[in-house]
């Protein structure tokens, strides 16, 4: 299957469009923004256990309301300094203005950081508070790809919703969006989590009906604490479904949950490869195990 080893001409050179375009699968892997220097050895110790592994990419968030910043993009610059991988630096349109948003695409770009995944994010207050504008900022996400195409040759990122975003009037309205961002220069997407292949090839086919061409990536998160997962999932304003949550009942100890949640998630990565997916993209939560023991299942 060749999933996610760079091809060797590449070299971090090809943009992750070009990648998936030669008949490679994406692989890559998320991290999030440590809140302490503790956090962040536990994250570097993460993407040096991954690192092996050759993904396409690797990538590190912002955190709520774009909290998270500066320790963010500085890891980003370290990921392109000091390893073997290709980062995408995330942005987000929160608290920031056209200048800051430039300032920081200038630093991805001295720092050799060519892919940037372009966000609208979620409020100061969390997913579901009232959105807040920034003076001189931008709005929407298809703003903020068009921001990041004028300042240079970035290979542009978005975020794709399989159910739909929180705040999208509709299904179709959010394939109109996806379009949107399409149209603005957008050449690849990640979704958010979820937990049925089927919602994902309704994406695709809604995103593709509505003129959005490009290769749309699944989003994984490995179950190793149903609450948490629980929690994520309420922050988009979803539920875990009744088949996933009923596969632990009974189950107590964390590592029996953890074994369960690795079965599920590579049972689901099956089917969405099987399905003609592009590559998987895992939010790892700043841990490697999870996500190492799904890569060995997934047959070659």
């Amino acid at each position: 299957m060749a999933l996610g080893h760079r091809s060797p001409d590449s070299d971090g050179a090809a943009t992750i469009r070009q990648h998936i375009a030669g008949g490679h699968k994406s692989f890559s892997f998320e991290f999030f923004p440590p809140k302490d220097d503790d956090g962040e050895r536990r994250l570097w110790k993460a993407i040096r256990e991954l690192e092996s592994l050759q993904p396409t990419f690797v990538s590190v968030t912002y955190g709520a309301g774009g909290s998270t910043r500066d320790r963010t993009v500085r890891i980003t610059e370290g990921i392109a300094s000091d390893t073997t991988l290709t980062p995408v630096g995330h942005l987000t349109c929160v608290g920031h203005t056209r200048a800051e948003l430039r300032t920081i695409v200038g630093r991805f770009a001295d720092a050799g950081v060519g892919n940037i995944l372009a966000l609208r994010g979620d409020p100061p207050d969390g997913p579901g508070s009232p959105w807040v504008s920034t003076p001189g900022g931008v709005e929407y996400a298809s703003e903020l790809v068009r921001l990041v195409k004028e300042l240079g040759d970035f290979n542009v990122g978005v975020a794709a919703f399989p159910e739909g975003h929180r705040e999208a009037k509709s299904v179709d309205d959010d394939a109109f969006v996806m379009a949107e961002k399409f149209k603005a220069g957008a050449e690849f997407a990640i979704t958010e989590l979820f937990f049925r292949p089927a919602d994902y090839a309704a994406l695709v086919e809604r995103s593709d009906r509505a003129g959005a061409d490009l290769p749309i990536i699944p989003g994984i998160m490995p179950i190793t604490n149903l609450r948490q997962i629980k929690r994520f999932a309420e922050l988009s304003g979803r539920d875990v479904p009744a088949e996933v949550v009923s596969r632990f009942d009974g189950v107590t100890e964390p590592v029996d949950v953890r074994k369960i949640g690795v079965e599920i998630a590579t049972e689901m990565c099956i089917a969405l490869l099987d399905q003609g997916a592009p590559g998987l993209h895992f939010y790892t939560l700043n841990r490697s195990t999870a996500t190492r023991e799904i890569w060995a299942n997934l047959p070659r």
